[in-house]
């Protein structure tokens, strides 16, 4: 087969925090790299622009490294791979001196960055940009990769990896992606020597979710798809306090407010957090999650109260700015009164299975943020780890690709895109209604309480859908709404399917007919494998 220069060195599918540290690391060693960061909408709107919280770093004399570790092992509730929570961890200070070498402007108090305190963390160590760091890091990232030398190319979601076809009839490497263009409907052809899958989460599967429209589970589907194993999908976190307003679309009220002294009430204003923990508000997500959740179903309430406002006026919107003016747009002042609050899905803790490079099962396929499983979260991610893992093990992942990039072989040929056998839909009903339906039995039958009943119903559902979907997506053009449908039923199915392999509650799987740990058998984490998996390379 005759060989091609590549168009490009190194291929991101997505644009947030992760994808970004990885362009620019690599950009910053190799300033000639020919590198392409695909973004399915405009290059800010992914998950970590809403980001509110910060960056956990220890910084202070009176923290220490080991008591992150501890905290973050405590929060993962028993099956966190400790050697990853050690990397990342010991990674932040260069992390922090990375994005504030870089431009990124921290809040500082008498000269030294300011640090807060969220649920799980024993100490205050939550580096932040008053409550809009995800903003603050977004932004400048964004900026230092409008100015490198990179290819851009806004709304285009990508389809599916690309793999090389051995003379065995094996698939080998990763050597590209297909990708919609958005614009036009047009499918692009995009062949690369390494491929870093950096597209977030997949808490759109639920109806209720903090996270942009585009969270999707585009990368895990895609990784799974290509023959990557995945990990812990069964861990969905379900952030407790989400603005609740017909209007207000789930909009995230950082776990600071709890973490500065804010008190969750029911509707006749009366405490309940140390009735579930004796941390009260300050126990990790998962559990005041489910207590939220427990209040609201013996009251039939349909919200419960997270209040700041005995606080001074000017202390609540200095530290919290972006909260109290997203309240006041819907008519509620936060330093006066408290604000309604109810759980929505937040963040994926499992996805596809890395080592601390980054590296998958897929030979020159990488995979950095919410995409990917390292074992940092364990059953459970606690708050402001997640920006943290990006800049780390996307710094890492720079560093892997950076080494392997002249010993990168060429590329075969790639075939464009085959539309011969597909027409223009005239049922594009059906993919709405489906995406209602998915989304729908997911928070009925998959969220914060479980049972084996609830996760069979699902199991059947989405077996169904999937039939339907991939039918559908077999004889159509593809689109953006599509994509995402078919992306969205896969991951589903694989959380539905990790749900009902652990028979215990652990972390966020909470299940009512195996409502304890199992202390029989060591804890483990739930590892998937597809069917055309195959040993990556050494090394």
């Amino acid at each position: 087969m005759p060989k091609v220069k590549p168009p490009y060195d190194l291929l991101v599918i997505g644009s947030g925090a992760a994808g970004l540290s990885v362009a620019l690391g690599v950009l910053a060693a190799k300033p000639n790299a020919r590198v392409a960061v695909l973004a399915k909408n405009n290059l800010d709107e992914g998950s970590t622009k809403y980001a509110q919280g910060g960056i956990a770093a220890v910084l202070d004399a009176a923290d220490s490294t080991e008591s992150h570790i501890a905290d973050t092992l405590d929060a993962g509730a028993g099956i966190c791979v400790e050697s990853a929570v050690r990397a990342v961890v010991e990674g932040a200070k260069d992390a922090i001196s990375w994005l504030v070498a870089n431009g990124v402007i921290f809040d500082r108090e008498d000269g030294a960055l300011h640090l807060t305190r969220e649920g799980g963390h024993s100490h205050r160590r939550i580096v932040h940009s008053a409550d809009a760091t995800g903003k603050a890091v977004q932004t400048t990232l964004e900026a230092r990769i409008r100015e490198s030398r990179a290819e851009l190319f806004e709304f285009h979601n990508a389809i599916d990896l690309i793999r090389e076809k051995r003379p065995s009839g094996r698939q080998g490497r990763c050597v590209g992606a297909y990708g919609l263009d958005r614009r036009d409907g047009r499918v692009k052809l995009f062949p690369a020597r390494t491929v870093v899958l950096a597209t977030g989460g997949a808490s759109r599967v639920y109806l209720y979710s903090s996270n942009p429209d585009g969270s999707t589970g585009d990368g895990i589907a895609m990784a799974w798809r290509a023959g990557c194993r995945v990990a812990n999908m069964e861990f969905s976190q379900f952030h407790p306090t989400c603005l609740y307003h017909p209007k207000a679309k789930s909009f995230l009220v950082t776990e600071a407010v709890r973490g500065e002294g804010g008190l969750l009430l029911r509707p006749d204003g009366t405490r309940f957090m140390d009735e579930y923990d004796p941390r009260g508000e300050l126990a990790p997500r998962d559990i005041v999650a489910r207590a939220i959740d427990d209040v609201m179903k013996r009251l039939g309430c349909e919200c419960i109260y997270l209040d700041i406002s005995h606080k001074p006026a000017d202390f609540i919107t200095s530290h919290f700015p972006t909260v109290h003016a997203e309240a006041l747009k819907f008519g509620i002042d936060m330093t006066k009164e408290p604000l309604p609050v109810v759980p929505a899905a937040h963040y994926t803790c499992g996805g596809v299975l890395t080592d601390l490079a980054g590296r998958t099962d897929v030979e020159n396929l990488y995979a950095v943020g919410e995409v990917s499983f390292t074992g940092l979260h364990g059953a459970n991610r606690m708050a402001s780890n997640s920006l943290l893992e990006c800049l780390v093990i996307g710094a890492a992942a720079a560093r892997d690709i950076i080494g392997k990039m002249d010993a990168v072989a060429e590329l075969p040929t790639l075939a464009p895109w085959d539309e011969t056998w597909v027409t223009d839909s005239d049922e594009e009903v059906v993919v709405a209604h489906n995406w209602d339906e998915l989304r729908r039995f997911m928070w009925d039958y998959v969220g914060i309480v479980r049972s084996n009943k609830r996760l069979e119903r699902a199991k059947h559902r989405v077996r169904l859908l999937r039939e339907e979907i991939d039918e559908y997506y077999g004889s159509f053009r593809v689109t953006n709404d599509l994509l995402e449908l078919r992306n969205l039923s896969l991951v589903a199915d694989l959380i539905i399917r990790s749900a009902l392999a652990r028979r215990e509650s652990r972390g966020l799987h909470y299940t009512i007919d195996f409502p304890t740990l199992d202390t029989v058998a060591p804890p483990q984490n739930t590892i998937l494998v597809p069917k055309n998996f195959s040993i990556r390379r050494a090394g």
